[in-house]
């Protein structure tokens, strides 16, 4: 009982930080068409400032991950969490639209320090039997904050335009001083303190492109391109088609993502053992590109919200599905998979909301179905995976060693 108390308390930690990130990442989506106004600018650079958070996050997830097996996952969480919270300030005080983009650089990469070192973190605390509860409570803290943060920002730009991200910050610098009271680092294999030379991020791609969770990431990066389609442009297609205003944009991130995030607290962990991860990954993935088909024949906010709440239901659970799978297949290399994963998962929110804000100024509704059909094909590249696992399967069980005499 007592082990186990040990292992909840710091999950509890990692999910509250988890909880202020996303938070803070999310509360921007109603407010920074307001902001890009602000500066004279349009719709390219809205995309370019969400890609430019991703492109950080992609370019330093390896290296993150690799730290956080040399030096600790307590070090990396802290560091990150130091980066993002001076990266609020720095918005909160922009005068030039260069400074946006610093602030969203250091944004991404005390995300890239964070995100993977908690995965790699949960792993270390929990058993191949209870880590797909303890990532899917780490994936409902993510979730909760990223569609709680639009609440949160509409509300507390009432109080100011620069407000919430002022809050932001001093959320996360709460953060840095519980993790660094409260967070022990966690018991796990030593690893070699070396001098070896760290490899580059495209030798370390390279790397991951041999191991055997290699298809999961390809699938990561998919599954993150075409979801970014729907995500990076919703307020600008509901604002051009509905009229919706900040605060129904807003309205709308929380109710439709609070419903994914119900179903990922308390039903993944048990359709998972019911059902297991590549089955719930199809039926997603289908749920996920029907939701993208499906709002572009929505009439209003009730049918928005409607295609929103199942679109935010399958993102929460293929996530987690995923990470899972990779962690289960990554042995000790904990740390790297977890970079790698968020490295992929980067990509694709770097190059989704740039091909997408273009493909929204040809015709607003061609990013829904361009990420519709990377989402299907996500959905092929699954099905084959799980194909070739059955098909070694039968050739392990057909193969019977002869038994010693």
């Amino acid at each position: 009982m007592s082990q186990k108390n040990v292992q909840q308390f710091p999950l509890l930690i990692l999910m509250a930080n988890m909880f202020i990130v996303m938070t803070g990442i999310g509360l921007v989506i109603p407010i920074m068409p307001t902001i890009i106004h602000d500066f004279g600018a349009g719709g390219k650079t809205f995309g370019l400032l969400i890609a430019t958070f991703a492109f950080a996050q992609f370019i330093f997830s390896p290296i993150a991950g690799d730290l956080s097996d040399r030096l600790g996952r307590k070090k990396a969480i802290v560091f990150g969490l130091i980066l993002f919270s001076f990266s609020q300030f720095l918005f909160a005080f922009s005068q030039q639209l260069i400074l946006l983009y610093a602030s969203r650089i250091f944004g991404g990469i005390g995300a890239a320090f964070m995100i993977p070192s908690m995965m790699a973190f949960v792993a270390d605390i929990t058993t191949v039997e209870t880590r797909a509860k303890g990532m899917g409570r780490l994936g409902a803290s993510m979730s909760l904050g990223f569609v709680v943060g639009p609440g949160i920002g509409g509300f507390l730009s009432t109080l100011g335009l620069r407000a919430p991200f002022f809050i932001a910050g001093a959320a996360a610098a709460l953060a840095v001083i519980l993790s660094i009271l409260f967070l022990k680092e966690p018991e796990r294999a030593a690893m070699p303190m070396t001098s070896k030379k760290r490899d580059p991020l495209f030798k370390q791609l390279a790397l991951s492109a041999k191991k055997p969770y290699f298809i999961l990431l390809m699938m990561m990066f998919t599954l993150s391109f075409g979801l970014a389609n729907y995500q990076a442009t919703i307020s600008l297609y509901t604002n051009v088609k509905f009229g919706f205003s900040p605060s129904d944009i807003s309205m709308l991130m929380v109710v439709g993502g609070l419903i994914g995030v119900i179903v990922q607290a308390f039903v993944l962990d048990r359709v998972l053992r019911v059902f297991g991860e590549v089955r719930i990954m199809n039926i997603m993935l289908v749920v996920a590109a029907a939701s993208m088909i499906g709002l572009l024949f929505a009439t209003g906010f009730a049918s928005v919200l409607t295609v929103s709440a199942f679109f935010f239901t399958a993102a929460s659970l293929l996530r987690p599905a995923i990470n899972t799978t990779v962690s289960k297949m990554a042995g000790s290399e904990q740390g790297f998979a977890a970079g790698m994963n968020n490295a992929y998962m980067s990509i694709g929110n770097m190059v989704g909301p740039a091909l997408a804000g273009a493909l929204f100024d040809i015709n607003m509704a061609l990013p829904y179905i361009f990420g519709a059909v990377i989402i299907i094909i996500t959905l092929i590249i699954c099905m084959k995976w799980a194909q070739s696992l059955k098909r070694k399967r039968r050739l392990r069980t057909s193969y019977q060693p002869p038994s010693a005499q």
